[in-house]
C-alpha cells in the first residue's frame, strides 16, 4: 500500500507536484520521492513538520526520528542510482548516520551518510567489494540549506555532491592493468532490507567514545531538517545534479541557535523558582515533564543565578550575568571501563530536585540521585537488600550569591574508588573554550593568603611544583564580572594543578556526552563545536569527609563574586574559622557555627524576647555577612541592631521562618563585615515554647 506523501510516479504525475522548476531541472524521473508536504505514515519517532525548501520539511530530532520504506517498495538499483535531497543540519550526528540506507555492514547494499564531523560519504558493495567515497570533514554548514547528492555508476564508480559540485569520488577498481572493468560490477543490493532514511538501522555506539563498556549502543538520527528527497534508479549526469541544486533558492532554515536555558536575564527577587526551562523543541519533546521540572535560584544583588536543569541531570550550574555556565562533578564511582554517576542518568530516572526552604533570608534545595552506569545499573548494590548507593545533596543559598553544598550518603554505601569534586565549565553549542575562560584560567590559595595561578600556555606542564600548602580556595577566571569560586574545608587536598595547552582556547569543550546529550555514553570526545560541551575539570579536590551517626558528608562553600581573590580569602576565613559567638542571659543558648548551613545557630531555652550576641571577630576569624538560625523562635516579628545601630528590614536585614513539626525557627541574614568584636541584638515578641 502506498503511503501518503510518497510518489512512485512518472513524469505525468510528478510535474504538477514539484512545479515548473523541476521541469527545467532534469529529464530524469525519480523512482521514489518524498516531498513531506503531507503527513507521512512511514515517518515515526519524535519529529516536526516545518518550513522546507518548498512546502514542508521534516525536523529530525537526532535520536528517534526515522523514515522507513518496506523492502517490497524499494526500486531495483543494481544498475546504478542517484540520491538527492536538501538538508539543513542543526548539529552533526553522534555517529555516522544515513541520509538514505539499504545496506548491511560491508556485505551488501549502500549507505549515503553524514559523519559526526560534518562530512558526506557514500558506500556501496559491488562484486564482494565495498567502495567508499568520502568528502572532507566539516563540509556541511550548520543552520544552512545544503543540496546533497550521491551517485553510483557501475561504469565509473561513486560520486558525492554538495550544492551541485563534486566533493568526493571513488573509481571502480580495474580488473587488469589495461583498465578493464568487471561486467559483474553491479550493486549487490540488500533487497531483504527495508530502506531507512535519516537514521541508523540498528543501535550503534557514538563516535569518539572513551570507554567501550561506558558507551552503550543507541539509535541515532539526523539532527536537522530534511526535504525533497529523491531516489533515481539510474546514475544521472553531473549537469542534472547541478540543475537539481539550482531548482530552489531556499532562505534560512527554521533552526534557532541553541542556548542552554537559565531563565530571565538580570537580577530578580531572591528565591527559588520552580519552572520548566526550554532548550529546543526536539530535545524538549524527548521527555515528558510538567510545568515545574526545573529550579532557578535568583539573587537581587547580582544577575548570577543557580540552575538545576534536567539537561544537566539537575547537577547545579552557576550561571553568570552574560550566560556563562560553571558546574561541578557529582559523586562518581568508576571502574576500568565505565563510571557510575548522575550524568549517565540521561532521562532522570534516579535524579530529582525539590525546594525545601524558600524565604527572604535563604533558600534550601535538595538534589537526590543514584549514581548509575549507562546500562542503568546502580552503584555498589548490596546482594541481600538490593539497595545501591544514593546521594543527597543539600544546597543552602543566601542573598549574597553564596551557597553551601552539603553532600551526604549512608556511611559505607559508596564503595571505592570514588570522586566528589571536579570543576567543569559548560559551553553552549557554537562556543569554544576561549569564549568562556581567560588564558590565566584559575587562581588557587589558602587561608593564609598565599596564592598561585593556572594558565593556558604555549608550554603546558603537568609537572609544576611549588604551590602553597593547604589549598582550600579556587576561583575560575571566566569572561564575566561574576567569577565562580569554591572554598573547601581545612584538610582539603587539591590536585590536578596543571597548565594547559593554549591551542585548546580555540577548540570546543573536550567532551560532549554531558550536558544535554541523550546518547548512552559516559565519555565522548567532542567532534565539532556544534553541541553543548564540558571541559577543564581542574583543579580537582578531595574534601575531608565527616562521619556521624551512620551518615557521611562533605561540605563546601560555592558562589559567584565580583570581589577580588583577596576579599575571597576573608570569606573563606569567615566560613572555615568563624568567630566565637556568646549570648547574654539565659533565654538563649549558642550552639556554635554550623559550616553545613553557613549559619550561627542558637536555641531558645526559656522565656525572653531578645537575643543578644557578641561575636569575637578578628582578621583571622572575621565576619563576612551573618546568617543566624534561632531554634524555637516562634512566629514573632523581629528587629535587629548591629553595635547599637538599628538596621531596617530590607536589603541589609532579612529574615524568614522555618515551620517544622517541632516548632518554628527563625532564619536571619545580616549584610555586615567585621574584623573586630561585634554585637548583634535581635528583638521580638515571643510566645512561650
Amino acid at each position: 500500500m502506498r503511503s501518503r506523501g510518497v510518489c512512485l510516479v512518472r513524469a505525468a504525475v510528478l510535474l504538477p507536484l514539484l512545479g515548473a522548476t523541476w521541469t527545467n531541472a532534469t529529464a530524469a524521473e525519480p523512482a521514489v520521492h518524498w516531498s513531506f508536504d503531507e503527513p507521512e505514515e512511514e515517518l515515526t519517532g519524535n519529529h516536526r513538520f516545518v518550513e522546507g525548501v518548498r512546502g514542508k520539511g521534516v525536523f529530525f530530532d537526532g535520536y528517534t526520528t526515522v523514515l522507513r520504506r518496506e523492502r517490497e517498495a524499494v526500486p531495483a538499483l543494481a544498475d546504478g542510482f542517484t540520491i538527492a535531497g536538501w538538508l539543513a543540519v542543526a548539529a552533526y550526528p553522534w555517529g555516522q548516520v544515513p541520509i538514505v540506507n539499504q545496506g548491511r555492514d560491508e556485505l551488501r547494499g549502500f549507505s549515503f551518510d553524514v559523519t559526526p564531523r560534518g562530512a558526506l560519504t557514500l558506500k556501496a558493495v559491488t562484486n564482494g567489494r565495498e567502495l567508499v567515497a568520502a568528502s572532507n570533514d566539516y563540509l556541511l554548514e550548520h543552520r544552512r540549506w545544503t543540496h546533497v547528492a550521491a551517485r553510483f555508476d557501475p561504469a565509473s564508480g561513486l560520486a558525492v555532491f554538495v550544492d551541485g559540485r563534486r566533493v568526493a569520488v571513488a573509481a571502480m577498481p580495474e580488473v587488469n592493468n589495461q583498465g578493464g572493468r568487471n561486467p559483474n560490477d553491479r550493486l549487490l543490493q540488500a533487497g531483504e532490507l527495508d530502506l531507512v532514511i535519516g537514521a541508523t538501522r540498528v543501535p550503534v555506539r557514538p563516535a569518539g567514545y572513551h570507554r567501550y563498556e561506558g558507551s552503550r549502543p543507541g539509535y541515532m538520527s539526523l539532527d536537522g531538517v530534511l526535504d525533497e528527497v529523491s531516489i533515481f534508479d539510474s546514475p544521472i549526469a553531473d549537469r542534472e545534479i547541478r540543475a537539481l541544486a539550482r531548482a530552489h533558492a531556499p532562505g534560512e532554515p527554521p533552526i534557532e541557535p541553541r542556548v542552554m536555558p537559565s531563565g530571565p536575564e538580570g537580577p530578580g527577587r531572591f528565591g527559588a523558582y520552580q519552572t520548566t526551562l526550554e532548550y529546543h523543541p526536539e530535545w524538549d519533546a524527548l521527555s515528558r515533564v510538567g510545568d515545574h521540572a526545573d529550579i532557578v535560584v535568583r539573587f537581587d544583588t547580582t544577575p548570577a543565578r543557580v540552575v538545576f536543569w534536567r539537561g544537566t541531570q539537575y547537577s547545579p550550574a552557576w550561571v553568570t550575568g552574560n550566560g556563562l555556565w560553571m558546574a561541578d562533578q557529582s559523586v562518581e564511582g568508576y571502574d576500568d571501563d565505565y563510571t557510575w554517576e548522575h550524568m549517565n542518568d540521561k532521562y532522570n530516572r534516579y535524579s530529582q530536585v525539590r525546594v525545601i526552604e524558600n524565604h527572604d533570608a535563604r533558600v534550601v534545595v535538595h538534589w537526590r540521585y543514584a549514581p548509575v552506569d549507562v546500562h542503568d545499573r546502580r552503584m555498589n548494590v548490596d546482594e541481600r537488600s538490593g539497595m545501591g548507593a544514593w546521594v543527597d545533596e543539600y544546597y543552602t543559598f543566601y542573598p549574597d550569591a553564596m551557597g553551601i553544598r552539603r553532600v551526604t550518603w549512608k556511611t559505607g554505601t559508596l564503595g571505592e574508588p570514588v570522586q566528589f569534586q571536579e570543576s567543569i565549565p559548560l559551553l553552549h553549542p557554537g562556543q569554544v573554550q576561549g569564549d568562556l575562560i581567560e588564558a590565566v584560567y584559575a587562581t588557587v590559595g589558602n587561608l593564609d593568603g598565599e596564592t598561585d595561578t593556572l594558565a593556558y600556555t604555549a608550554e603546558a606542564s603537568r609537572n609544576r611544583t611549588g604551590f602553597p600548602d593547604d589549598l582550600v580556595i579556587q576561583m575560575h577566571h571566566v569572561k564575566s564580572e561574576q567569577k565562580p569560586f569554591i572554598v573547601f574545608e581545612p584538610g582539603n587536598r587539591m590536585t590536578y594543578l596543571w597548565d594547559l595547552d593554549e591551542r585548546s582556547l580555540e577548540r570546543p569543550g573536550s567532551s560532549s556526552h554531558w550536558p544535554v546529550g541523550k546518547l548512552w555514553s559516559d565519555g565522548r570526545t567532542a567532534q565539532a563545536p556544534d553541541r553543548a560541551t564540558s571541559f577543564l575539570g581542574f583543579p580537582i579536590s578531595e574534601p575531608p569527609i565527616t562521619n556521624r551517626e551512620g551518615v557521611s558528608e562533605i561540605r563546601s562553600l560555592y558562589g559567584m563574586t565580583e570581589r577580588s581573590f583577596e576579599d575571597l580569602v576573608a570569606v573563606a576565613r569567615a566560613w572555615s574559622r568563624a568567630p566565637a559567638a556568646s549570648v547574654t542571659g539565659t533565654a538563649f543558648e549558642s550552639l556554635g557555627f554550623d559550616r553545613a548551613e553557613r549559619a550561627f545557630r542558637f536555641a531558645r531555652r526559656g522565656d525572653g524576647s531578645e537575643l543578644d550576641v557578641r561575636f569575637d571577630a578578628s582578621d583571622a576569624s572575621p565576619l563576612q555577612n551573618v546568617p543566624m538560625l534561632i531554634e524555637n523562635w516562634g512566629d514573632a516579628a523581629v528587629s535587629a541592631e548591629i553595635d547599637g545601630v538599628k538596621v531596617p528590614r530590607g536589603e541589609q536585614f532579612r529574615y524568614g521562618y522555618v515551620h517544622t513539626l517541632d516548632g518554628t525557627h527563625l532564619v536571619v541574614w545580616l549584610e555586615h563585615a567585621a574584623a573586630s568584636r561585634t554585637r548583634i541584638r535581635l528583638s521580638g515578641v515571643i510566645d512561650a515554647p
